[in-house]
């Protein structure tokens, strides 16, 4: 563990779960990347996963708060609220970096009543945006208002979140957009990434990788590989990834008599390096912010079908992309047809990389001065 200076600045991250994923990678790379003369980071989480893991070995402090979860419980909640507060208390950081919703609300609150002189919000796709009836989402769009309103600054990794953000009353002023980094994989070969996987099929192939959880739309995914084969173009789907909705989509794919042209292979590590064992990234997300799988899918030279639901302005760096409205197979399976048939041997991947973690950092760091 590194050592605390009493110049550094103190940095406290706070997610709820320290698994993997988008919002996860993304303290990973911020914490694993701060200046050490500058800053010491300490990251409190709530599950316990490969996140948690990675810090620890990367040498950072973390602290587990374990009745913070992702679901609604009301008593745990109060704990969980608690347990930050202890936790700011405790450490006196400069500034508190929120990250995911439930954690951002009871962060910004806790940070707020202990004084911490910086708080900073960044939203991983609005929770408002996804599709409840119409009370809660009022509700959850006054608890992301207030959490937002309690905020030093508040980051959107994304333009049209950054529209919303600005249109939120006594908030806009704050919106920051900083586009997301990354530190690109080591992509295998199409052949060895196939042989990894154990895919030998002619057939189209047709990658995603996500948390399968409700917002990442696979339901819709499914539905699309079943007109594709009622099409007449037959595709092996590939889901890359594990979560709580795992074992309802395997039935809904046997439901649908596509059983054998699904795999769920579950979480890989490193999983973007496997990329170019296939013809086509779908994103079918129908609640997302701006995910890392796309600037991976595009460095890797893959066609994509993603929806609106996603960040948009990747097709202003990856030319190859065809943009759907989200909850659509229909819309779904024109677009795989089309970019198909419009996919060349030529390179998709820019001339210049547009999404850089030092970029990332910098603009990042800045708000905590």
């Amino acid at each position: 563990m590194k050592t605390s200076s009493p110049n550094r600045k103190k940095v406290l991250y706070v997610i709820t779960k320290a698994t993997y994923g988008g919002a996860q990678k993304y303290v990973h790379d911020l914490a694993t990347n701060l200046s050490e003369q500058e800053f010491e980071p300490i990251v409190a989480y709530g599950t316990h996963g490969k996140l948690a893991d990675d810090l620890s070995s990367a040498g950072i402090q973390v602290r587990q708060l374990p009745s913070l979860g992702r679901d609604i419980a009301i008593i745990s909640d109060m704990k969980s609220f608690f347990e930050i507060l202890k936790t700011v208390r405790e450490l006196k950081p400069d500034m508190i970096h929120l990250n995911s919703s439930k954690a951002a609300a009871f962060g910004a609150l806790a940070a707020r009543i202990a004084g911490v002189p910086k708080i900073i919000f960044t939203v991983h796709g609005w929770p408002f945006k996804e599709n409840r009836n119409i009370l809660a989402r009022t509700a959850i769009y006054a608890i992301s208002w207030f959490t937002a309103l309690m905020s030093s600054a508040i980051i959107v990794v994304s333009k049209s979140d950054e529209r919303i953000g600005k249109r939120m009353p006594g908030v806009g002023g704050k919106i920051h957009h900083i586009q997301l980094g990354a530190e690109l994989p080591t992509f295998l070969s199409r052949e060895e990434a196939a042989d990894t996987l154990a895919i030998q099929t002619k057939d189209v192939r047709i990658v995603t990788i996500a948390e399968l959880t409700l917002n990442k739309g696979i339901r819709f995914a499914l539905e699309t590989i079943k007109k594709l084969e009622e099409r007449g173009l037959p595709a092996l789907y590939v889901v890359i990834g594990d979560g709580e909705s795992r074992a309802e989509l395997e039935h809904t794919a046997k439901i649908l008599g596509i059983s054998e042209r699904v795999r769920f292979v579950g979480f890989l590590s490193d999983a973007a390096r496997y990329l170019k064992a296939f013809d086509l990234f779908l994103l079918p997300s129908i609640k997302e912010g701006a995910p890392y799988v796309l600037i991976e899918a595009g460095a890797a030279s893959l066609p994509i079908v993603m929806t609106t639901a996603a960040n948009i302005e990747i097709v202003e760096h990856f030319p190859n992309v065809r943009v759907v409205s989200a909850g659509d197979p229909d819309a779904l399976a024109d677009a795989i047809v089309e970019t198909l048939g419009d996919k060349t041997e030529t390179e998709l991947f820019p001339e210049k990389f547009a999404f850089s973690v030092e970029g990332m950092l910098e603009k990042t760091a800045a708000l905590y001065f």
